[in-house]
């Protein structure tokens, strides 16, 4: 049962700053690796998504109508878009284009009764590189380590290991959306039976029936693969993935890495490696992403590249199950009350406090509004008086000067 904060139709205002700090921390680690914030339309052509299924399944998406009857979709990807965005201006990949962004996605597709979800990811526009991608890899546990999860894992696979060995099958797809399904789920008695009635050959069905036991620590997920006789077949791909892995090695962060060569994306343009995140006591991924070096081939452009996408409402409700939150201070607004005589010095004492950053809530001793409780400074303008209390302290003053040196002794 997915956690009552993803049901809530609103956050309330501690949850908001939790969200809000979150995300500032996401940002900041973002531009440490050199990546730039980029945004896309909410709404989209639903041309942009159908016709292709690599681009996703259209069934999902949220359609609307404009004005004049061309049909739109609210953004159910973020990758798509940017992709379209880069390919349209003809960037050069060699100029090791790095962004990211925070955006809202939508769709029918979420586990939970929401149909908007918040993602935080990046895309790397760069030609393929074991170096590359292990940057990729090493900034999203970066980011894991940063919202101070005590333990995670970053599962590894590669999108080709399981191609590899649908080439050896000619299979249809109809044929293969069980298998994926099955090895998806690690249904092995399920699979067995169903690669039975499959026309192929036994060291293919052999071979495919190890591949959910292909998850673990990498050296012996590489000793399993070398035992069942499956390096042969997948040898590229196991080559390419090992030199990613060799290459986290430089950053000090392979504890935190598993090889699950058993991996499948729903995301049907993925190419090459691929990658999600698990922390405790959370059951879906926090992060997924992976290379898809031939989605822009779809709007006319070779433009390899490399993201990963963090659902932050899902990285808020993990936080949130391992005690992550931080107290926060919140501003606690000044109250400035005037006799209806003294409005205008009263109105120009909270205008000079709002603008040297401080927050301010003005009343009117003629109306019936009082100052709420949590508002522990008040200032009471009178016709010959001017006074700040802080607790049950009160101190005359004569100038708006005397207020901003008080309040900073005070600390508020």
């Amino acid at each position: 049962m997915m956690h009552p904060l993803l049901h809530t139709p609103y956050l309330d205002n501690d949850l908001l700053q939790q969200r809000d700090k979150m995300v500032a921390t996401l940002k900041q680690r973002f531009k440490t690796y050199g990546y730039q914030q980029i945004q896309t339309a909410t709404l989209e052509p639903y041309d942009l998504y159908v016709g292709n299924p690599k681009i996703g399944n259209t069934d999902e998406m949220i359609k609307v109508m404009d004005t004049s009857g061309k049909v739109l979709v609210l953004r159910p990807d973020v990758t798509i878009p940017i992709t379209q965005q880069i390919a349209t201006a003809h960037m050069n990949v060699g100029e090791d284009t790095r962004l990211f962004y925070i955006m809202d996605v939508f769709g029918y597709r979420f586990e939970d009764d929401q149909k908007q979800r918040t993602q935080a990811g990046v895309e790397y526009f760069s030609n393929r590189t074991p170096a590359g991608d292990a940057e990729v890899i090493a900034l999203a546990i970066h980011i894991l380590k940063d919202c101070g999860f005590p333990e995670f894992k970053l599962e590894i696979g590669h999108a080709g290991f399981f191609r590899a060995l649908l080439a050896q099958a000619n299979l249809s797809n109809e044929q293969i959306a069980p298998l994926q399904t099955y090895i998806q789920t690690k249904n092995i008695a399920e699979m067995v039976d169903y690669l039975a009635t499959l026309p192929i050959q036994e060291t293919v069905k052999e071979a495919m029936q190890h591949i959910p036991f292909l998850y673990g620590e990498p050296n012996e997920v590489m000793e399993g693969i070398k035992q069942n006789g499956l390096n042969g077949i997948v040898q590229a791909e196991l080559t390419y993935l090992v030199d990613v892995y060799n290459s986290i090695q430089a950053y000090g962060l392979t504890d935190h890495i598993v090889f699950n060569l058993g991996l499948i994306n729903d995301m049907n343009y993925y190419s090459d490696v691929i990658f999600q995140g698990f922390v405790n006591q959370v059951g879906n991924p926090v992060v997924m992403g992976g290379r898809y070096d031939g989605l822009g081939d779809y709007f006319g452009a070779r433009i390899p590249a490399i993201g990963f996408a963090f659902d932050v409402d899902l990285l808020l409700h993990a936080a949130k199950q391992h005690g992550l939150f931080t107290t926060l201070k919140e501003d606690e607004p000044i109250a400035v009350s005037y006799n209806i005589s003294q409005q205008k010095e009263a109105l120009a004492i909270a205008l000079a406090l709002r603008e040297r950053g401080y927050a301010v809530v003005t009343y009117s001793t003629n109306d019936n509004r009082q100052a709420a409780s949590k508002e522990t400074v008040h200032i009471i303008c009178e016709t010959d008086s001017y006074n700040l209390y802080h607790g049950e302290q009160a101190i005359s003053f004569q100038h708006i000067s005397e207020v901003i040196q008080l309040l900073q002794e005070r600390g508020s």
